[in-house]
């Protein structure tokens, strides 16, 4: 697993051991951030189920300002610090050890770019995209990045916010869904 593309190009994340975790595949994220390579620069990023921290990361490399990852487990949260220093971008994130859900309702802050990118057998997924799309954490214009396995079903529409087609990679689905703009 590398980051792909930008400033810290090349460079080799550090993963996890067991199967706790599964880190995006190589091409599947270098599709994703094609779809979305307009997006990126300047943009505050939460990389909600953060693993290894992989997608916050390479959204960093590519020119996002400032990414907040959160994970329950405490290993997942130092190998995600590890590989912010292994990518020199330390400074531009933050570490948050919490369960997701917690994160969601305290959250005060406002983001640009979300990664929902669960544990595919729980129901991480659907709980957070209803909960982000009930709270005022998503900027007007901002778009939440799903994840899911082939057969896995998501809300088509959510009040306020549009929803992309899904792109297939092997068993892989991305979705992405943009905060419609409050003007009339």
């Amino acid at each position: 697993m590398r980051v792909i593309t930008g400033k810290a190009r090349g460079i080799q994340l550090k993963t996890p051991q067991g199967m706790l975790t599964r880190p995006t595949a190589d091409r599947v994220k270098e599709a994703l951030f094609s779809i979305i390579r307009f997006d990126v620069a300047g943009a505050r990023v939460l990389d909600l189920f953060g693993g290894t921290g992989q997608l916050g990361i390479e959204a960093l490399s590519q020119g996002a300002e400032r990414a907040v990852f959160v994970d329950a487990r405490e290993d997942a949260c130092a190998l995600i610090r590890e590989n912010l220093k292994r990518t020199r971008l330390s400074e531009q994130g933050s570490v948050v050890r919490c369960d997701y859900l917690d994160y969601l309702n305290r959250c005060r802050e406002q983001f640009d770019i979300i990664f929902l990118d669960p544990p595919y057998a729980e129901v991480f997924l659907e709980t957070a995209l209803k909960r982000i799309t009930e709270i005022d954490i998503l900027r007007s214009g901002g778009i939440i990045v799903t994840e899911r396995p082939l057969g896995k079903e998501l809300l088509a529409e959510f009040p306020g916010y549009s929803r992309s087609k899904d792109y297939k990679y092997g068993k892989t689905l991305l979705a992405i869904y943009r905060k419609e703009n409050g003007e009339l």
